[in-house]
């Protein structure tokens, strides 16, 4: 039984045709909520997560306004710098895009009109005090969605060292928690994280809903698709990596894993910082292929090309960091082979669904034993895929998501 229509306004980095994992996340959640009766009016940033700039087609504006049938979407100019590595460069454009966003939020569905709530998600961390400033101005609740904890992932994998920039944003995560009316934590793992930095008068605020997986979406498909004849690689068993090639995964243990098992096909696929020192590292290595980013629609056939999927975090990630690919790896009834922090949510996933192998982060040996022995069990790999599937199927639904989604907004 849905509660009464709930006008919300939405603050988040990406959203479709976007296809940045946040994006896909807080696309659906919205859909599903309007499929549940809601006005939403979302408050985005122009595409452009494939290339790191602005789409063809969606440039020449600071901003653009959309309607729909269930309340409307506003994107404005992300500005994003040509390369992640700049971080000063990427947190001004942090700001400068939460700075727009919090003016158009202002208008969107139409001022002075109040609404029930504000649903921000982070990164960037700056959509917090955004989403608060939102409430000020308009009303409701503030719901703060993180995805990422921040900055714990960019101090663990080195991308921030300065010891006055850490502190300020230490400071800045925890005034955003307090300010919120609710803390969303995909694990338990990272509630905890959170909970650990706050007074524990805050602590009824953290509250875990993980994410989700569209099982309709994404579906089993015959390993021999057509996107392995377009790279090349014929009936080899593969070992894929699908998602964000950036510093935080330890990719270029990939590369070493390749090295010490030739007679494997390794597929790194997709985009982003750590893709060029990777192709760099691979050269001379004829069993590592290189695939580019592909349309949101092939996402089961790129996933199904692959036989065993890598889930890998650099050491102390596993806490701070739940990689939604996972989701979608046994959605396509393929097994995952992690190397992430033990006790963490991926590993406990894997233990729950029978569908995958978990090693220690950053350890060649332990990755290597790990994929040849799945390689070497075809008729294992096959059952871990249809565990997987079983597993998403019953414990990952978008409506019910969504349902705790519209219970955080009730009296």
């Amino acid at each position: 039984m849905s509660i009464k229509k709930l006008r919300l306004v939405v603050l988040c980095p990406h959203f479709a045709p976007d296809i940045a994992p946040t994006g896909v996340v807080m696309t659906r959640i919205v859909h599903e909520l309007a499929k549940r009766g809601h006005e939403l009016h979302v408050v985005t940033s122009l595409p452009w997560y494939r290339q790191h700039r602005v789409e063809q087609g969606w440039s020449g504006a600071l901003w653009r306004l959309e309607k729909t049938d269930w309340g409307s979407i506003t994107r404005v100019h992300p500005f994003g710098g040509k390369t992640k590595r700049n971080l000063l460069r990427r947190t001004i454009g942090f700001v400068l895009f939460s700075v727009i966003v919090g003016l158009r939020s202002l208008v969107a569905g139409g001022a002075p009109r109040r609404i029930d709530g504000v649903l921000a998600m982070s990164p960037p961390l700056t959509l917090g005090l955004t989403g608060w400033f939102t409430k000020l101005f308009r009303g409701g609740k503030l719901v703060f969605n993180i995805q990422d904890v921040f900055p714990d992932a960019a101090v663990e994998t080195g991308a921030i060292t300065n010891t006055k920039i850490i502190a300020f944003s230490r400071w800045l995560e925890r005034t955003s928690y307090q300010c919120s009316d609710a803390v969303v934590l995909l694990s338990d793992d990272l509630a905890n994280n959170v909970q650990r930095k706050l007074d524990q008068k805050f602590h009824k605020k953290v509250r875990v809903i993980p994410n989700f997986v569209d099982t309709a979406e994404i579906v089993p498909m015959s390993r021999l698709t057509r996107y392995r004849r377009e790279l090349g690689i014929g009936d080899s068993l593969v070992v894929m990596y699908a998602g964000n090639v950036g510093f935080s995964q330890s990719l270029m243990m990939m590369v070493d894993a390749a090295r010490e098992l030739p007679e494997l096909i390794f597929v790194i696929n997709g985009e982003g910082a750590a893709r060029e020192s990777l192709i760099k590292a691979a050269q001379g290595l004829p069993n590592v292929v290189f695939g580019d980013y592909q349309d949101v629609s092939r996402l089961s056939e790129v996933l199904a090309t692959g036989d065993i999927h890598l889930v890998p975090l650099r050491r102390g990630l596993g806490s701070v960091s739940v990689p939604s690919k996972t989701y979608s790896i046994l959605a396509a009834g393929r097994p995952v082979c992690a190397a992430v922090d033990a006790d963490t949510e991926v590993p406990r996933i894997l233990a729950m669904s029978r569908a995958g192998v978990c090693v220690e982060p950053e350890d060649l040996v332990a990755l290597v034993a790990a994929i040849r022995a799945m390689a070497d069990d075809r008729e294992a790999l096959a059952k871990m895929g249809e565990r997987g599937r079983i597993w998403v199927e019953s414990h990952t639904s978008p409506a019910s998501v969504a349902q705790r989604y519209e219970a955080l907004y009730s009296p």
